[in-house]
């Protein structure tokens, strides 16, 4: 039923920025006396505001997460123009050290939600870069939790597999983050026995910390089938990586060699999780036009929890699409693309992306001219629902 679902979508805004000028981040070309100017940004707010408010019949999200957006009073500014200040908050913003001074963040409707604590994950390169932001909520409806981590991790830009291990260290943060949920603490695991699998008390302590609700979103600037994603994050297409201790203490694969000799404990604790990534039906396919080809840099990636509805919420995979509303399709016919490409598949199909235009004034004529400036990303949104068990 339709009052059973929670409707999840992401978006990356395409560098939401305030006009207002900053000594820190480097955003140079969103400036006042370059154009970005209160009546671009408006306008902007408003496109942004009008697709947002359009989904799921019109109802809007209940959760939305957000990336390239610069900071709470921009996030607070959106949910005005929506006019959903009475149904909407924001989860506990945080502002990363990014240098281009943009962040990540979570909407939630307070109609289906209570929220309870959020955190931030900075990354630790030589530059600031954004965080992987962690929120946790519990649905009203069901009393269920889900904890939510947004995404946004190093871009492509400089070459694909120059800048492939930064996103990279961002994945294994993620992942890092993700066991801090489902794992027990290395305190609680110390007074658990030895050997687990035959203890039914401590395997059920382990499954219900596993079986936590975990809903991954971003723009992860890689594709699901790249290392970053399948090798470091541990997102797989195959659910029969989801399985629970009782199964992976007795896999074959902890039967050979040294691991033999190890404890349960040895083996929980190297042991790293498995999640399941909702993509993969939706390839060929992608998000974004980038590089002559389509990318599917915007993913949903979900616990064992999530995806068995172990814990009062799952995900319905058959409901997860990318927005029709925008230029790109949901499913390209698979005629339409070169297999030959470099590194990816790239599309026969081209068609030019939305961009968003906005006003420069020159200040010695005061004339204004149409300038052409980064996508307005709405090929980047994609839904996905959620039904109560």
């Amino acid at each position: 039923m339709a009052n059973n679902k929670i409707n999840v979508a992401f978006w990356n805004l395409g560098n939401l920025f305030d006009t207002q000028s900053s000594a820190i981040s480097s955003h140079l070309e969103f400036t006042p006396q370059r154009g970005w100017d209160d009546t671009a940004k408006e306008k902007k707010l408003e496109n942004l505001a009008k697709t947002i408010n359009s989904l799921h019949n019109y109802q809007g999200p209940d959760l939305l997460g957000l990336c390239e957006i610069e900071n709470e009073e921009m996030a607070q500014a959106l949910i005005n123009k929506m006019g959903k200040q009475d149904i909407y908050s924001i989860a506990q913003y945080t502002n990363s050290p990014d240098i281009r001074g943009i962040d990540t963040c979570l909407i939630y409707s307070k109609e289906k939600f209570k929220f309870n604590y959020a955190k931030s994950y900075n990354i630790f390169f030589r530059y600031p870069t954004r965080d992987v932001f962690l929120a946790n909520l519990t649905t009203m409806q069901n009393n269920s939790e889900i904890t939510v981590l947004v995404n946004h991790w190093p871009s492509r830009v400089g070459g694909r597999f120059e800048t492939e291990p930064w996103r990279i260290g961002v994945a294994e943060n993620c992942a890092r983050a993700v066991e801090e949920v489902i794992k027990v603490s290395w305190d609680e695991l110390l007074e658990l026995p030895d050997d687990l699998k035959k203890d039914e008390n401590a395997l059920a302590k382990l499954n219900q910390r596993w079986n936590r609700n975990i809903l991954i979103m971003g723009d992860l600037n890689d594709n699901p089938y790249d290392r970053s994603v399948l090798n470091y994050l541990h997102a797989t297409c195959d659910k029969n990586r989801l399985i629970d201790w009782k199964e992976i203490f007795g896999h074959p694969s902890l039967k050979r060699g040294y691991m033999k000799d190890q404890t349960d404990k040895h083996n929980y604790l190297s042991q790293f999780a498995f999640l399941y990534n909702c993509m993969w039906n939706l390839i060929p396919g992608g998000t974004i036009f980038y590089d002559e080809g389509f990318d599917l840099f915007d993913q949903f990636i979900i616990s064992k929890g999530l995806l068995y509805g172990k814990q009062g919420l799952k995900m319905d995979l058959d409901e997860v699409k990318i927005d029709k509303s925008t230029k790109m399709a949901n499913h390209i016919a698979a005629s339409m693309f070169d297999p030959t490409g470099k590194n990816k598949i790239h599309p026969v199909y081209k068609e030019s992306p939305m961009r968003f235009e906005y006003t420069k004034k020159k200040a010695e004529s005061g004339q204004i001219e149409n300038v052409s400036q980064a996508e307005n990303r709405l090929l980047d949104l994609v839904i996905i629902f959620l039904s109560n068990q």
